[in-house]
């Protein structure tokens, strides 16, 4: 997060989370706080409900969710995320029975979600509860700490291989897994042309259709062009 140092485990009490002080729901903090090994910190975030390490979590209750979708709130708060940090994860929080006062599609909320996590690359986590989502940031917390360490162990194990830079820094554009990464590679034969590629280039490697290769052009482009969309 801009301007924020990011949240690190505290080696006396292990965990720390950073929480909203504007969280509405403060269960979950109470819960947290009840945690042996866990350290919370409400403090005001710019973006975010919750902040472990570099990651910004979004909690959001399915009826909220289904009414942000309704006000337009949903995309705007999901390109702020992403735009905020390295790394973010939405918390979707009750049952589904919740969403029978919606009254909302069931095609539109599959389609929100798919938006979310197929182009903006916002993982979605779902809990029962406010005890469960708490639980849920704990078990982020600990995993987020274990690859921190086992990334400190493997330091300087990182690919040599030319290719395999290639495909790991190719892997980083939005859309694009390890397969699409190599049809890319292939198709272009450097990471350079790949950057260059505009829309209609970029769509004739199967499994890129129009939306990804849009999306790849505005994040490249992201000083000239509008939000994905526009």
């Amino acid at each position: 997060m801009t301007g924020m140092p990011a949240a690190s485990p505290s080696p006396k009490r292990g965990i720390r989370i950073l929480a909203d002080d504007r969280e509405r729901t403060a269960r979950v903090v109470e819960v947290l706080e009840a945690m042996t090994g866990v350290e919370v910190i409400r403090q005001r975030l710019k973006v975010g409900d919750y902040q472990i390490n570099e990651w910004l979590f979004e909690r959001k209750t399915l009826l909220d969710f289904a009414e942000s979708i309704k006000d337009g709130r949903l995309f705007s708060q999901a390109k702020r995320l992403v735009s905020a940090g390295p790394a973010a994860a939405l918390i979707l929080e009750g049952k589904a029975s919740d969403l029978a006062q919606s009254r909302m599609r069931r095609e539109a909320l599959q389609g929100a979600l798919i938006s979310l996590s197929l182009i903006y690359q916002i993982p979605i986590l779902r809990s029962f509860d406010p005890n469960e989502t708490a639980r849920l940031l704990l078990y982020a917390g600990e995993q987020l700490h274990r690859d921190q360490i086992d990334h400190i162990s493997r330091q300087g194990r990182r690919p040599k291989r030319r290719r395999k830079l290639q495909l790991y820094v190719l892997q980083g554009l939005p859309g694009i897994g390890p397969e699409k990464a190599g049809r890319l590679l292939e198709r272009f034969g450097s990471v350079e042309r790949v950057m260059a590629a505009n829309e209609q280039d970029l769509q004739l490697v199967p499994g890129i259709g129009e939306r990804i290769a849009r999306t790849i052009r505005w994040l490249l482009e992201a000083d000239q062009a509008g939000s994905v969309g526009d």
